[in-house]
């Protein structure tokens, strides 16, 4: 195995910094180049077109790697047509015949973490044209390069397969709760409804004095561990002290089967029903909800609460001024369309089997992203491909 070479990315790539055109030349009619302005315009892969410029300052190139400059510092994504760019981005257009330009995405992707160091600004952190020219990268062969870009292309590949398969599980979900329940809007069935506080033996939420975190000690849970694919604590575990949490613990008390509702942040209004059976405490940006189970199933609720409809009925008329809250009080007096109880059990047992589906597709996507990881160090350490 021959020794690595790196290389600036100013020595393999020309580096275009960004710049805003003046506004009135912005449209959504398509008239002109595709606008981006940073990372809010990016996809997976490429960016979204959202809004025009009739007369562009600074143009990227199909094929240019688009890198986010300013808060946040890093990001990229390949420029699928020519475009505009704003001053949020930059375009970092290859030398073909040094560099293929998917080998320098995979590249910048690896070294995200790095480049996203070097952001200076008090407000927000950005990086200048300097820092990106001094950018060092491995480069190999061209033929080399595309040897990385085909495995690297499958391996992701594969990850993007399963995510679809997890997303049509989700669908699933989605399309039998309207099957058995209908528009819970509309309430097309003509169920009874009933205030959530009738429903519910209890309705609380977390401290609202937050203690400090320790490196070990009682689980702490917040509105940052629940997304609309459930409760996931040990991706980002935060843990008290046992004194604070006897403290916490007095007034809210989760059991497994309590149902966890965001009342408070960027993401409130998603529910979740707590699968943990150890002991806890929360923050008040949660909810508990401790349902009545003869007459609420906790499923029914988390997919009622999270139906699309339901969720921005909710949320709409949320307090707050630059952070949404729901107070108690609304959450209490939530309208809940309310199937017959045998019915909601029915539905229960469906999305049961459908979650220990979607569980073993998770275990295999945490595999997968686990194998990518492992072969982009590979990879750019010149364990591989290098001959």
């Amino acid at each position: 195995m021959t020794a690595i070479k790196y290389k600036k990315v100013a020595e393999v790539c020309e580096i275009i910094m960004g710049q805003s055109p003046s506004s009135d030349t912005y449209n959504d009619r398509k008239e002109g180049l595709p606008f981006f302005q940073g990372k809010a315009d990016f996809g997976k892969l490429h960016p979204t077109p959202k809004t025009y410029c009739s007369a562009p300052l600074k143009v990227a190139n199909e094929n240019d790697i688009l890198m986010s400059v300013r808060a946040p510092v890093g990001d990229v994504n390949i420029a699928n047509t020519k475009c505009c760019i704003g001053r949020g981005l930059a375009a970092i257009r290859a030398n073909n015949d040094m560099i293929n330009y998917k080998y320098l995405f995979y590249a910048l992707n690896y070294k995200k973490n790095e480049i996203e160091s070097m952001g200076t600004g008090s407000t927000f952190k950005a990086i200048s044209k300097k820092d990106i020219e001094s950018i060092q990268i491995p480069v190999f062969d061209i033929e080399n390069q595309v040897k990385i870009v085909k495995a690297l292309d499958k391996a992701q590949e594969l990850i993007d397969k399963r995510k679809a398969q997890i997303e049509a599980l989700d669908q699933l979900t989605q399309s039998v709760f309207l099957e058995m329940f209908g528009d819970p809007i509309k309430n097309t069935n003509q169920y009874k409804k009933e205030k959530l506080a009738n429903l519910c033996i209890k309705i609380t939420d977390g401290t609202h004095h937050s203690p400090p975190t320790v490196k070990e000690g009682i689980p702490y849970i917040t509105a940052k561990h629940l997304n609309k694919g459930g409760l996931d604590f040990f991706k980002d575990p935060t843990y008290v002290s046992l004194e604070d949490h006897q403290k916490i613990y007095e007034r809210c008390n989760p059991e497994k089967g309590d149902v966890l509702y965001i009342k408070d942040g960027a993401t409130t209004g998603i529910a979740a029903i707590n699968h943990y059976d150890f002991e806890f405490s929360m923050l008040s940006s949660l909810a508990l909800i401790k349902v009545d189970f003869n007459k609420l199933n906790n499923y029914y609720l988390t997919h009622f609460l999270n139906n699309e409809r339901v969720f921005r009925k909710i949320t709409s008329g949320m307090n707050g001024g630059a952070i949404k809250r729901l107070t108690l009080k609304k959450i209490n007096n939530i309208e809940v369309v309310v199937p017959p109880i045998e019915l909601q059990n029915q539905f229960a047992e469906i999305i049961k089997k459908i979650e220990i589906q979607k569980e073993l597709l998770q275990k295999s996507l945490e595999e997968l992203e686990n194998n990518f990881s492992s072969l982009m160090q590979q990879v750019f350490k010149g364990e591989l491909f290098n001959d």
